[in-house]
């Protein structure tokens, strides 16, 4: 309990910085020998709690675009409710591999996201302005649904790294600032894993006893350790991502080895 309620302050401190937070806590929970399905549902106990909160602060502050949240919280929902079902067909033998394989792929997509947003940043700057979408203005809702249909799909089957990539979709696709997408990639995020948790919760893969502390350390770690973060930087919070998840990827493929 020690190690998981430390895993879930720690992610509270990267996500408040970087996003990939789940790539911290994941790992520490399979490594610790829960079952591959407890753990990503066990996950999605704990995250959905400072999900819920981040949401509510972007609200209050309008970083959200209003217009798109039925379309996004809609598509997350049924995305992810079919993600998680999916999750629930497949045995835990083949699971854990493929649960390192995609670590292995969100863990890039975390690291490589500060590239990505520095690309379009400097597209965005020469155009003297945000970032242009890749849809026309008629399209949006559509693209949204889309995107979150597809992303929430994947949160709701796995998890980590999905902020990161809601993030850079909405950047690219729909043209938001990197804070506007921030605020609107919480709104797929909250209905993802609203519609998870009721999934794990409904096949009684949560392991509550364990989720519950933890999402009061993740609150926490959020709350109280932002300014550390931020004092250390981004490359910090990318190398704390790296060691983690490196360190649990080895040990799970001990583990299948065995």
């Amino acid at each position: 309990m020690a190690a998981a309620c430390g895993a879930a302050f720690l992610a509270g401190l990267v996500d408040a910085i970087a996003g990939g937070g789940g790539l911290i806590t994941l790992p520490v929970m399979l490594s610790l020998g829960l079952p591959p399905h407890v753990a990503l549902g066990t996950n999605k106990g704990q995250s959905v709690f400072g999900t819920a909160a981040s949401l509510a602060t972007f609200w209050r502050r309008g970083g959200i675009d209003t217009g798109r949240v039925p379309a996004a919280f809609l598509a997350g929902l049924a995305g992810s409710a079919l993600g998680a079902l999916a999750l629930l067909t497949v045995r835990p033998e083949p699971l854990r591999p493929l649960v390192v394989v995609l670590m292995i792929g969100a863990v890039a997509v975390v690291l490589g996201r500060p590239y990505i947003q520095t690309r379009v940043g400097a597209g965005a700057a020469a155009g003297g302005g945000a970032p242009m979408p890749a849809v026309p203005p008629r399209a949006i809702g559509l693209a949204t649904a889309i995107i979150g249909f597809t992303l929430g799909a994947y949160d709701g089957f796995f998890g980590p790294g999905t902020g990161s990539m809601l993030i850079i979709a909405f950047t690219v696709v729909l043209g938001d600032s990197l804070t506007r997408a921030s605020g609107n990639a919480k709104v797929v995020n909250l209905a993802s894993n609203l519609a998870a948790v009721a999934v794990f919760s409904w096949r009684g893969t949560i392991a509550w006893s364990i989720a519950l502390p933890m999402a009061a350390a993740n609150i926490l770690g959020a709350s109280v350790g932002t300014r550390l973060v931020l004092r250390q930087g981004d490359r910090f919070v990318r190398a704390v991502i790296l060691i983690v998840v490196s360190a649990a990827v080895v040990k799970v493929s001990l583990d299948l080895r065995r």
